[in-house]
């Protein structure tokens, strides 16, 4: 099986280290440094389809990039998109369900597939709209967030709420439901007036059994940020 390391504290590469025959796919530019053992394709993983439903689920590019060792064994380090630590999670018996941009990279047997969700996530949850991308199959897969990761352990009677914008992904034995963070009356139509204009935003509740990983930063928050310090916005 490859070997999946990550290297270094602040943005972190993933070191992948491969034997011969061995492969791996990950998203498109991922890919920083290879051996001259390793061959680099770019491929729609599963077809046409596959890769459309993968589009609008997670806004994810068309072609991925495909590294195998075919002359060899050999390393290689990815990085993700954004500046953020990344976690490497193991599919077969768990499964995870991806948020927007979280995928780095995969073992060959780990397969992307696309689920629909319902209207309320759909609308509010932030992650694919009616679509959400799952990780089935077995292998080793790399998910990263927008700066530090945390891993929160889940258990019955013991739910969790979460800003849903720092939400990354979690295992698809939980059950996830959109909220507002306010408790204030007034219906779903007053709360969400409410959430707005304190600036609380959207939470997601997770409850059951199963590992949620969380990051620190808000991309849309940050990226307010930055446009609001632009010249002419100001």
């Amino acid at each position: 099986m490859a070997q999946f390391t990550v290297t270094g504290d602040v943005d972190p590469f993933l070191h992948v280290s491969l034997q011969r025959g061995e492969k791996i796919y990950c998203e498109s530019n991922a890919m920083v440094m290879m051996e001259a053992t390793l061959d680099l394709k770019g491929k729609m993983t599963g077809g046409l389809g596959s890769a459309l439903m993968r589009r609008l689920a997670n806004g994810e590019s068309f072609f991925q990039q495909h590294i195998e060792a075919v002359r060899g064994g050999g390393d290689c380090l990815l990085s993700p998109t954004l500046p953020g630590a990344i976690e490497i999670l193991d599919v077969g018996d768990n499964h995870y369900m991806i948020s927007d941009g979280a995928f780095v990279a995969a073992e060959s047997g780990v397969q992307l597939n696309v689920r629909t969700q319902g209207l309320g996530s759909a609308v509010f949850g932030q992650t694919g709209g009616f679509f959400i991308g799952e990780a089935t199959g077995a292998g080793k897969l790399a998910v990263s967030g927008f700066g530090t990761s945390f891993i929160l352990d889940v258990e019955p009677g013991q739910d969790v709420i979460i800003d849903n914008a720092h939400v990354v992904a979690w295992d698809s034995r939980l059950h996830h439901e959109i909220s507002v963070a306010t408790q204030s009356s007034g219906g779903l139509l007053g709360q969400l007036v409410n959430s707005v204009t304190s600036g609380e935003g959207m939470v997601l509740k997770f409850s059951g059994k199963g590992k949620v990983i969380i990051c620190s930063r808000n991309r849309e928050n940050f990226i307010a940020w930055l446009l609001k310090g632009m010249p002419g916005n100001r």
